[in-house]
């Protein structure tokens, strides 16, 4: 069986500690809870910085705070990705201006985000050869299967590069409660034309299943408070780390194992 990739969304962009007191929110937290995480069996870890009141930031330099934090903890660091999230709040541009202030290894964007505006897609273009060319592994973003057929037409036309290009397949949504069924990998699947790395992440507490799934299917898996925050038996999850746990020991009963930092770093081109 193909080794899983597991990534850790610790945080995300709208939750907040009303919504679970162990969210990590300050770089301190985010820092611990990257590093158990990363014992827990996940080589990756997917984050968000927050400003003064709590509220989604793609500040550079708070990004570098984060990244500077976990860093210095020392032993095995996880791969640390930013994401470029807009929420409603952030234009292509400062996007990818973060991008290019922080230079982390990895980072996410959502094809839709990115190429949002028909008049920004040179600028996009150059944006993301710059960034192959730098060793950044790059994780598209797709919310359905029209996503997957338009990133394929930017692949075919050069201007999203294949090297350092892997998929994310999201499945449900925060704003229309729409849920996470783990069939829906299939739809996503079929849509595409070309044989990418792949994840998926899932909305809500059919979180653990969807991961399943997509492992069984060859791809790999991204979970975590942002997503959703309760184990698969409907208790509330005391942390992201016991989600990985859990993950991580369900996944060894079907003979399904966790890459190593070193495997991981070698799939994502790092």
């Amino acid at each position: 069986m193909r080794p899983i990739l597991i990534m850790s969304a610790i945080n995300g962009a709208r939750r907040t500690r009303a919504d679970h007191p162990a969210l990590p929110m300050s770089a301190l937290d985010i820092a611990t809870e990257s590093l158990r995480c990363g014992a827990a069996g996940a080589t990756a870890i997917h984050l968000h910085v927050r400003d003064e009141a709590g509220r989604h930031s793609l500040d550079a330099g708070r990004y570098r705070e984060v990244l500077a934090e976990i860093r210095a903890r020392g032993g095995d660091t996880p791969i640390l990705q930013v994401t470029t999230e807009a929420v409603g709040l952030y234009t292509p541009a400062e996007q990818m201006a973060m991008v290019r202030a922080v230079r982390p290894e990895a980072f996410s964007v959502a094809v839709r985000e990115l190429f949002g505006d028909a008049g920004m897609v040179d600028a996009a273009a150059t944006f993301l050869a710059e960034c192959a060319e730098a060793g950044m592994a790059v994780q598209y973003i797709l919310y359905d299967p029209e996503d997957v057929q338009r990133f394929d037409a930017l692949l075919e036309a050069g201007t999203i590069p294949r090297g350092n290009a892997a998929q994310l397949f999201v499945l449900g949504r925060y704003d229309t409660g729409l849920p996470s069924e783990p069939a829906s990998i299939l739809r996503f699947l079929a849509a595409r034309r070309h044989a990418l790395d792949w994840s998926v992440c899932a909305f809500g507490p059919a979180e653990a299943a969807c991961c399943m799934a997509a492992a069984l299917l060859g791809g790999d898996v991204r979970m975590g408070f942002e997503n959703n925050l309760h184990l698969p038996d409907g208790r509330v999850a005391p942390d992201n780390a016991a989600l990985v746990a859990h993950f991580v020991a369900a996944a060894a009963t079907l003979g399904l194992t966790p890459l190593t930092l070193p495997e991981a770093r070698g799939r994502m081109g790092l």
